[in-house]
């Protein structure tokens, strides 16, 4: 009855509850799916590019040794040359979750301190995505491509990884575009060849006779065949000035030293060239730190994306990948799911105002959802959406309650919209506090789980609870004033006066 004398101020609260939810969505943070503490932990390692076989195996057995002195570590496994000589890949399983105090988490920002000491090696540690079917790597993955050349490429992806370094939100950050293959060229001088008499076919022949393991025929000996294979001594092809010292035929016969038209010039090129959609393209890797969700990561990088010249252009891969494309799918089934529930409802009462009425509570339950997840106890990820389209239907029960019953009143007792709505919030109190404390107490264990799977469990526990209960209040006190404002008179579909009169 208070509420409905003060009807004005209660409709501006429900007008504040409402503009403030863009307010709260904005300011919670966002991810696919909570990171679970899966038992083990992934180990990206990256070498020098000139480095070989027996250097990355000395460092191995470094980080073997770093690994097995965790208390919790069970086993480990390490892959050396997965993708090239200079990349290796290494994995740690862990204890049951009952058998040991830290988690994965904790596990993992430790381990990352441990391993930044081991010089030589680039080591990047992460967790398993959270969800299948992800392309594996490091959980954020910006693909930056371009039409123009690496160095540019290059260029723009340093400014990148330092405004990354700077702004606190990544643990690492790396790339897989580097200059730091060293080269030496060989450049010739076709008019000099040229007036000497040399023919470029001879210098090609040349090189690769000397120093390129050029095949030229077989021989048999004792039954076997063997390749021929022309090649100068080792000890006279150790360094590139080395090739100074070599001879090439003229068309005259004489033989000229190589260096008389050759040049020497030692330049660094890529490691990689990487190509995306038919465009250069350089990949951004980073680790969020902890605290800092994935939806921040990526905001982040797609801000940035913002300032890249016209040439430029992104692209997605990994987690962030599946977060772009299925996190937003997700936000349209909730819109659709509300759209359903409306015509749904709109079928039922024959009205187009009655369903409006109930479905006043669901954006004031939302609301209520998304003050924990904007104060960060949790995030919004694909858990805690199922949760805000299951709080549709249960928050929607509470409106066609009190709805349907002041719509029956109105008819069968002819009361004012003011006095069906306020003896049916009167009457129908106790089944809406009853199924709210119903579901509020079958969910309170979710809040409290452990083990496999918590953090999912707890995120759409909270969404739901703190929904139901922040839902349940507004109702009772804003639904009443939006009845008598908008629901309109309901008759009776029978004039019994009238047939009594007949009779």
């Amino acid at each position: 009855l208070g509420s409905l004398r003060k009807r004005g101020l209660i409709l501006l609260f429900g007008a504040v509850v409402l503009l403030s939810l863009p307010w709260l969505y904005g300011h919670a943070s966002k991810e696919l799916a909570p990171n679970e503490d899966q038992g083990n932990l992934l180990l990206a390692i990256k070498s020098p590019q000139h480095a070989n076989l027996d250097y990355v195996e000395r460092y191995a057995y470094q980080l073997s040794g770093i690994l097995g002195h965790l208390p919790e570590t069970v086993s480990t496994w390490i892959i050396n040359g997965n993708d090239g000589v200079a990349a290796s890949f290494a994995g740690v399983n862990f204890t049951e979750w009952s058998q040991r105090q830290r988690s994965a988490a904790t596990i993992q920002a430790e381990l990352q301190q441990s391993v930044d000491a081991v010089e030589g090696n680039s080591i990047f540690v992460f967790q398993l995505p959270p969800l299948p079917a992800s392309t594996g790597g490091l959980p954020v993955q910006m693909v930056m491509r371009s039409t123009e050349d690496y160095r540019s490429l290059y260029q723009a992806m340093e400014a990148l990884k330092t405004q990354a370094r700077a702004s606190g939100l990544f643990a690492v950050v790396d790339s897989d575009l580097a200059f730091n293959n060293p080269v030496t060229q060989v450049r010739i001088d076709r008019s000099k060849a040229n007036s000497l008499g040399i023919r470029m076919q001879d210098i090609g022949s040349t090189l690769a006779v000397l120093i390129g393991e050029n095949y030229t025929n077989r021989f048999a000996l004792q039954g076997r065949s063997y390749d021929v294979i022309p090649q100068s001594q080792a000890s006279r092809r150790l360094t590139p000035q080395d090739l100074n010292g070599f001879y090439v035929d003229t068309d005259t016969g004489q033989q000229v030293p190589l260096s008389t038209v050759v040049s020497l010039h030692n330049v660094i090129e890529p490691n990689k060239l990487k190509q995306f959609n038919q465009q250069n393209s350089a990949t951004f890797q980073g680790i969020p730190a902890p605290g800092v969700s994935l939806g921040q990561a990526v905001a982040f990088l797609q801000d940035h994306s913002r300032q890249l010249p016209a040439s430029f252009s992104h692209d997605w891969q990994a987690d962030s990948r599946q977060f772009i494309h299925e996190g937003n799918a997700l936000m349209l089934t909730f819109l659709f799911a509300l759209i359903v529930i409306y015509m749904v409802l709109a079928a039922q009462y024959e009205s187009l105002t009655d369903p409006l009425i109930i479905l006043i509570t669901v954006p004031l339950s939302i609301c209520g959802a998304l003050i924990p997840l904007a104060l960060g106890l949790a995030t919004i990820n694909i858990y805690t959406q199922i949760g805000l389209v299951t709080l549709i239907g249960l928050i929607s029960k509470h409106g066609i309650l009190m709805v349907e019953f002041a719509n029956e009143l109105q008819v069968l007792y002819r009361c004012t919209p003011a006095q069906a709505i306020m003896r049916a919030a009167r009457i129908r109190l106790r089944p809406i506090l009853m199924t709210t404390a119903a579901m509020v107490v079958g969910l309170v264990p979710m809040l409290f789980s452990s083990g496999a799977g918590a953090g999912s469990r707890f995120g759409l526990g909270l969404v739901i609870v703190i929904g139901m209960l922040v839902g349940t209040l507004f109702t009772l006190f804003v639904l009443p004033s939006v009845y008598t404002l908008l629901s309109r008179a309901h008759k009776p579909t029978i004039d019994w006066a009238r047939v009594e009169q007949s009779a």
